[in-house]
């Protein structure tokens, strides 16, 4: 299934403990890069959720966002200071002995000097974050691929039909291109019979001057590699691996034979053809830059 590098998902769970989200979104990339957001406590996940995607996702600058909201607090626990409530408590005591006032201290007034309460997090059990993260992270790279792939069909379609338009092109200049040889062998005649009026013409040499000529200007080979890269290009469809990297690299071979062609042209009709198939691949390399 063609894929496209560009996607977006998004899910998320609620159970009596955790609410978790997850999101992921893409643009092109050469490779894969993961940035990863997760709160900071939990930032043991990072790496696991890397090796996940990794098996999942070939290519794309991705970024995915994890939210934890913890709706039970029975793992976090409120220590006392003894140490330092003393030393407050001494104070407190000499201020009033020095100068004669109300001790009116409390237990709530203690507790709001510095670090006379002190709050822990139990360390999280990573493994059971893990299970409760993973199918919502699955569920939301789901929903992510599910987007890139409708997009890839897309991109499919279009390629498919500017490959078409090439071949057809191809066909033409194939047709067209013996058609130039003789031609020329006509208009040199002319231009012979202009120069010299009716004496006779080396027949034998008119041939080895066409000759000279169709082999200066004939395309035979790169119309068939033409062929054969665009059939290349549309059976790449098939196959499941990523395929961006490779099209790539066939869509410059097919501009190499256009440009050859183009070279070699000497007939309006061609060169006419030939620079609308260049303007096809270039619009096919634009797409292909989207493909993973």
């Amino acid at each position: 299934m063609t894929r496209s590098m560009t996607g977006f998902g998004r899910a998320q769970s609620e159970s009596a403990e955790l609410s978790i989200s997850v999101e992921l979104k893409s643009v092109n990339h050469r490779y894969f890069e993961l940035s990863t957001r997760c709160p900071r406590q939990y930032s043991f996940l990072e790496e696991k959720i890397k090796s996940y995607l990794q098996t999942r996702i070939a290519r794309g600058k991705v970024e995915c966002s994890v939210s934890i909201l913890e709706l039970d607090a029975a793992d976090v626990e409120v220590q006392v200071n003894h140490g330092l409530a003393k030393a407050y408590l001494a104070a407190l005591k000499e201020i009033t002995d020095t100068y004669e006032v109300r001790n009116d201290v409390s237990s709530m007034s203690l507790t709001r000097f510095n670090d006379v309460l002190a709050v822990h997090k139990v360390a999280a059990d990573e493994e059971a974050i893990w299970n409760a993260v993973l199918p919502v992270l699955t569920e939301a790279c789901d929903k992510f691929i599910a987007m890139r792939e409708r997009e890839g069909e897309q991109l499919k379609k279009d390629i498919c039909e500017k490959a078409d338009h090439i071949l057809e092109l191809t066909e033409f200049i194939e047709e067209r291109s013996p058609e130039t040889v003789r031609e020329y062998n006509e208009k040199l005649k002319g231009r012979i019979r202009d120069l010299i009026g009716d004496v006779k013409v080396d027949e034998q040499r008119l041939l080895t001057e066409a000759a000279i000529y169709a082999d200066k200007v004939a395309v035979d080979e790169e119309t068939v590699r033409l062929h054969s890269h665009i059939d290349q290009l549309k059976s790449m469809f098939e196959d499941d691996s990523a395929i961006g990297r490779k099209m790539d690299f066939l869509v410059q071979e097919i501009n190499r034979e256009a440009n050859t062609i183009g070279s070699k042209a000497s007939d309006l009709e061609i060169t006419s053809r030939v620079l609308d198939i260049k303007g096809n691949v270039e619009k096919i390399r634009e797409q292909v830059q989207n493909i993973e």
